[in-house]
């Protein structure tokens, strides 16, 4: 078994429970899209742009309740990776690229990333754009008990971490807040290009969406 095997492994396990979108399916799309582009970037790194992909929310914010569950989720994998032969150097990549791609940590000035991260990057950003995304958006509002849709609630535009994540809005603003902004913030150009029909699906739901919401008023 190589190391991108076990890493698979790892992942299905620490992952298992999760309830927030963010499960084994998600993230066998960004691994599928990370894929995509790479096939498009000469000069990336695979083993480093599958290990990313793979292990990106090993140790996301939004799935624990404490910094210390985060801190401990990120010494595991780290551990992990040792214990698989993965070299330091190359753990250092991974974990660089995890703590600098998310869009919450780009309102605080995250770091540049190479083009490993930029792939990487751009596949995650791809997975909250299009069909997939609106399901994974009420999903997540759901499980947060976020209200869906409330005209009366205006989006916003959160200045850092902590608005982004605090702010009381609806999953119908989180659109507006962030996934229809993904677009202008890509890296690539295979990922502007898949970009283009996810873009239009969201705009499309959303004028559906408000079109059926006001004939109920």
């Amino acid at each position: 078994m190589d190391q991108l095997e076990m890493i698979n492994r790892y992942i299905k396990d620490a992952l298992a429970k999760d309830n927030t979108g963010h499960s084994i399916d998600h993230i066998n799309r960004v691994l599928a899209l990370a894929n995509k582009i790479m096939a498009h970037e000469k000069n990336a790194d695979a083993f480093v742009v599958r290990a990313a992909a793979l292990l990106h929310d090993v140790y996301d914010d939004k799935l624990y309740d404490s910094q210390e569950d985060i801190l401990a989720a990120k010494n595991n994998m780290i551990s992990f990776l040792l214990s698989i032969g993965v070299h330091p150097e190359m753990i250092e990549e991974i974990t660089y690229i995890i703590d600098n791609m998310s869009w919450s940590k780009s309102l605080e000035g995250a770091q540049a990333l190479n083009i490993n991260g930029k792939i990487v990057q751009d596949a995650d950003r791809l997975e909250a754009m299009g069909a997939i995304a609106i399901t994974r958006a009420i999903t997540y509002g759901a499980v947060k008990n976020r209200v869906l849709y409330d005209p009366e609630i205006q989006p916003h535009s959160p200045q850092n971490k902590t608005d982004y994540r605090n702010q009381k809005s609806t999953t119908i603003n989180h659109f507006y807040e962030k996934l229809l902004l993904i677009q202008d913030k890509l890296n690539t150009d295979t990922a502007r290009k898949i970009s283009e029909s996810r873009q239009q699906f969201m705009l499309s739901f959303l004028a559906q969406f408000k079109a059926e919401w006001e004939l109920e008023r």
